[in-house]
C-alpha cells in the first residue's frame, strides 16, 4: 500500500465554532489561522490519519473586544496554549459519511472526541492538482477543556453555554510525488 499525503487548501476552507450566548442567541465565530494533513493508504477514506492545528491568535467573533476576552486566561490562554491540535486515531465507516475519532487538546487538556464527517468526493482541477473535499462536525463540553469561565444573569441564567459546536468545511490539495 502506498501513502498519500493531503495538504490543506486555506483559501477554500474555514473552521468555525458556535456557542449560545445569554441562552437566547447564538455566537459564531473563526479561525484565520488553521492548517491540517491528511494521509491516507491507497487514497482510501476510510485510512485517513489526520492532524489539524488552529492558531488561537487568529480567533475572530467580528467583535475585538470579545476576542481578547477569548484568547485570554478566563477562556483560552493564548499565550501560554496557543494552540488547539486534533490528532486522529481512526476513520470509522458510517454509512455514506464517517467518524472521525481522535485526541483533541485544548489548553493543555486532551480529550477524546468523534466528529462526523461528511465526504465530499475527489476531483482534478484544471491545473492537474487532485482535491478532496469534506465537512466536519461535532459537539463538545468546553468546561471538560479547562475553559471554564463563565458568569450567571440576575434571572439565572447563563452567560456561555457549556456545549461548542464545532463546524468545518475543508478542502486538500493530494501532494504530487517527487520527480
Amino acid at each position: 500500500m502506498a501513502t498519500t499525503k493531503w495538504n490543506l487548501d486555506a483559501a477554500h476552507s474555514e473552521v468555525q465554532f458556535k456557542v449560545r450566548h445569554m441562552m437566547v442567541s447564538t455566537v459564531t465565530g473563526h479561525f484565520n489561522k488553521f492548517d491540517a494533513t491528511v494521509e491516507m493508504q491507497d487514497d482510501d477514506v476510510s485510512t485517513a490519519r489526520v492532524h489539524f492545528t488552529a492558531d488561537l491568535s487568529s480567533i475572530t467573533t467580528n467583535n475585538e473586544q470579545r476576542d481578547g476576552h477569548l484568547r485570554s486566561g478566563d477562556f483560552f490562554d493564548a499565550e501560554n496554549h496557543p494552540q488547539i491540535i486534533f490528532d486522529s486515531t481512526k476513520m470509522e465507516q458510517a454509512g455514506d459519511d464517517y467518524k472521525l475519532h481522535g485526541t483533541l487538546t485544548m489548553r493543555g487538556v486532551s480529550k477524546p472526541v468523534v466528529l462526523d464527517v461528511e465526504y465530499g468526493g475527489v476531483i482534478q482541477d484544471p491545473w492537474g492538482l487532485t482535491r478532496a473535499g469534506f465537512s466536519v462536525a461535532g459537539k463538545l463540553s468546553r468546561k471538560e477543556f479547562g475553559v471554564s469561565w463563565s458568569q450567571v444573569t440576575e434571572t439565572g441564567g447563563i452567560v456561555v453555554s457549556d456545549e461548542v459546536k464545532l463546524h468545518a468545511n475543508v478542502e486538500f490539495t493530494k501532494e504530487q510525488p517527487a520527480a
